[in-house]
């Protein structure tokens, strides 16, 4: 399953974290290095408090780490 509908912006934000690196991501928010390359890659989703975790580490909206663009969601075509 494509989840190209969802974006992340965690790269940029850590670059500008004082170039955050992976692992320091990752133990701030109580996960594995490889857990935020895949979700940096697009390749997993993370739950919900993680999302949030990551948000409270940058400190920016919710909105900001994560992008929903619902024109790309097959899931949302075949609901019409």
């Amino acid at each position: 399953m494509s989840k190209e509908h969802i974006t992340n912006n965690i790269r940029t934000l850590r670059f500008f974290k004082d170039e955050m690196t992976q692992q320091e991501l990752a133990e701030s928010v109580g996960v594995t290095r490889q857990t935020i390359v895949a979700i940096e890659k697009g390749k997993y989703s993370p739950t919900l408090e993680i999302a949030f975790r990551m948000a409270h580490v940058f400190d920016v909206p919710l909105e900001k780490v994560f992008t929903y663009d619902a024109e790309k969601d097959q899931f949302k075509k075949r609901k019409k």
